[in-house]
């Protein structure tokens, strides 16, 4: 009797692999946020019907009260403030990102696989900023329809949005520190909402600082989102020039919108991606 000899095992064949570029896999992660989104729209609730909602209720409730804006009319005073709230809660939507994928255990799948650890904050970012960006065009076609306009040049337009996105990008580094230190999304909501919406009602979002009392005033026109608003306005012709008494920054708002960004940028950048490195590797 003859034995036949067993067949060699034929090992499995594995699909071919290539490097990946930084853009490349940003890019991915961009999209990954993109389809949860899609998959999910009402996650989009937050920049669609409270845009509306916020415009509404402070044009029409807010604004009969508030007749002293400098000029203008109060429903063209408000865009460009509730846009600056808009663009500053970025940092909550990158921080709940990244808080939730902590918790879920995606960012622990991300670091087995072949990419970079700072592609993950780079599609996270974005994302949030893409997501920001829809309630800015919400806000935008809500506010033509009952009567704001913009004034200036298309030139001056553009600029004034881009000036959202740099300030946005800032915002995002305090999204990223935020979302690495904190243990649950319920955490990131109560930091968030306890730390960004003082910071953006002591501002001249809402209300003209002249009013305020002198410290009160000083300090709302020394509050970085008061530059935003003010360079925004004076870009769309919403608005007349800061008055004498004003603080510096409100006199140069489009330098100081730029400054501060980078300022922000330059202090939380280093903090929050220690905080995100320790908070992955434990």
């Amino acid at each position: 009797m003859t034995t036949v000899a067993p067949k060699p095992a034929v090992e499995a064949s594995r699909p071919a692999t290539k490097p990946t570029s930084i853009v490349q896999q940003s890019w991915i992660m961009v999209k990954r946020n993109l389809i949860h989104t899609k998959r999910m729209p009402e996650m989009l609730s937050d920049v669609t019907v409270q845009p509306i909602m916020f415009v509404l209720l402070f044009a029409f409730v807010f604004g009969a009260s508030i007749a002293n804006t400098g000029g203008a009319s109060y429903r063209e005073f408000l865009l460009p403030g509730i846009m600056a709230q808009t663009i500053v809660f970025t940092a909550f939507v990158v921080a709940a990102g990244i808080t939730a994928d902590v918790e879920k255990g995606i960012i622990d799948r991300f670091r087995s696989l072949p990419i970079r650890r700072s592609s993950v904050l780079i599609g996270r970012s974005v994302a949030g900023l893409l997501h920001s960006s829809i309630g800015i065009v919400v806000m935008t076609i809500t506010g033509l329809c009952i009567g704001w306009r913009i004034r200036g040049s298309a030139v001056e337009a553009v600029l004034a949005f881009v000036l959202m996105l740099v300030f946005g990008f800032g915002m995002v580094w305090f999204g990223i520190l935020v979302g690495s230190m904190m243990r649950s999304v319920e955490a990131v909501n109560g930091v968030m909402f306890t730390v960004l919406f003082p910071i953006t009602f002591l501002a001249n979002t809402f209300a003209p600082t002249g009013p305020m009392p002198t410290w009160l005033r000083v300090t709302a026109e020394w509050n970085p989102v008061s530059s935003l608003a003010q360079a925004t306005r004076e870009l769309w012709g919403n608005g007349p020039a800061a008055p004498p008494e004003a603080q510096l920054p409100l006199h140069h708002p489009i330098l100081a919108t730029i400054l501060w960004s980078l300022v922000i940028t330059a202090v939380l950048a280093p903090f929050a991606l220690r905080a995100y490195a320790r908070r992955t590797t434990d």
